[in-house]
């Protein structure tokens, strides 16, 4: 008989909740089949390793490339702890920075493997924290990822002054999730 995969197990390959994995089965984008009598879903491994590539999804079941520690530098609290609340979720150890000189001091010391950085910030702003990351060689590798509602313009030029991926303000859960994972998964890629 052919291994197959519960929705849970499908879940920590692909590094998402099992209701994400039921969604995906529902809406036709991932194969899988109920289990007679029960209702229970399972899917066929080569399915979904498939769907992980064509969708741009790491594989969890892997050895991690760098450590599960994101570094939040963000001024406004609810925000900061929303971040916080979706990464600790997926298993990332996570510390909050308050502004950019915080987020530059703490580096040293918690060594996370990506930091997600708003660029509206007082004193530092996100631009002054990635014009320091580019002066400052780091102990272990760091990947940046700014989150926020800023212009264009100021997108544009934090990925010209070495951020490795945007999201933007307001953002889905997922999506979030999804680019900390690239970064944390795949060393050379962008979010």
């Amino acid at each position: 008989m052919e291994e197959v995969l519960t929705t849970g197990e499908a879940a920590r390959i692909c590094g998402v909740n099992f209701r994400t994995i039921l969604r995906w089965i529902d809406r036709g984008l991932l194969p899988a089949y109920k289990l007679p009598g029960r209702g229970d879903r399972r899917v066929l491994p080569d399915d979904l390793h498939r769907f992980m590539r064509e969708n741009g999804i790491p594989d969890r079941s892997e050895v991690s490339a760098l450590p599960r520690r994101v570094l939040i530098a963000d001024d406004e609290p609810a925000m900061a702890k929303a971040i916080e609340r979706v990464l600790r979720a997926a298993g990332f150890e996570t510390a909050i920075a308050s502004n950019g000189f915080e987020a530059g001091a703490m580096l040293a010391s918690f060594k996370p493997a990506v930091m997600t950085l708003d660029l509206r910030m007082p004193g530092l702003d996100g631009l002054d924290v990635l014009r320091f990351l580019q002066k400052t060689e780091l102990a272990t590798p760091l990947k940046t990822l700014v989150v926020s509602a800023d212009t264009e313009e100021r997108l544009r030029e934090a990925l010209a002054l070495g951020a490795h991926g945007v999201v933007r303000k307001p953002f889905a859960n997922e999506e979030l999730l999804s680019a900390v994972q690239r970064m944390c998964y795949a060393p050379g890629a962008t979010a």
